[in-house]
């Protein structure tokens, strides 16, 4: 009990480290990445019982219940569908041993401690995250404008004088028209592979 008492308090009990790209293919993530479209390695910590593995096209969670366990629950989180945010990098104290970097992805909110010594390559994952989480806000802002217009324009249509047979044909317009330009504008701005952002960060 004391031992335990003494490694948590000192942040041993789950220090993870992070794995060089040579090794990635001995970890159990590396069997989930989805290599048939594209998806890529960029970051992988690997704890006592988790591996966190961030790719492109999102952050596959290999959670062990315990590090005595074989027992593992693949979960995939991808970022087309879960906004980054709250992200926070805690430094080590004096005699603390690990860092720890913080996030929000969805609903889900992650906390991995990570080898102090290692703390230059986490700053890179740190920056890469801040960056993917204020263009994700920002895609957000540009697609919830682009609705609004669309949503005036439509009012802006019904509160017309415009004869009814008119309207219609007008409406129809309007609506095949807004559908296309929110399609383009939704592709510009609903982004799914942030790629580019990590080779920016972290394969500088």
């Amino acid at each position: 009990m004391l031992k335990k008492f003494a490694s948590d308090a000192l942040g041993l009990s789950d220090i993870g480290k992070i794995i060089e790209p040579q090794d990635f293919d001995k970890t159990d993530a590396d069997d989930y990445v989805r290599y048939e479209d594209k998806e890529k390695i960029y970051f992988l910590i690997k704890t006592k019982a988790d591996e966190y593995c961030f790719t492109n096209l999102g952050l596959i969670h290999v959670d062990g219940q315990t590090a005595v366990s074989s027992k593992r629950t693949l979960k995939r989180y991808s970022y087309s569908k879960n906004i980054i945010s709250n992200v926070e990098l805690e430094t080590a104290g004096k005699i603390d041993l690990d860092i720890e970097i913080k996030f929000k992805l969805g609903n889900e909110a992650f906390s991995i401690d990570v080898d102090k010594k290692q703390i230059d390559k986490l700053n890179d994952l740190y920056k890469a995250l801040v960056y993917i989480s204020e263009l994700m806000q920002e895609n957000d802002v540009m697609l919830e404008l682009a609705n609004q217009s669309l949503n005036h324009a439509v009012t802006v249509l019904q509160n017309s004088r415009t004869h009814e047979n008119q309207m219609a044909d007008q409406y129809k317009l309007l609506t095949e028209a807004g559908f296309d330009w929110l399609t383009s504008v939704r592709k510009k701005y609903h982004q799914k592979d942030f790629g580019d952002v990590f080779e920016k960060y972290i394969n500088h």
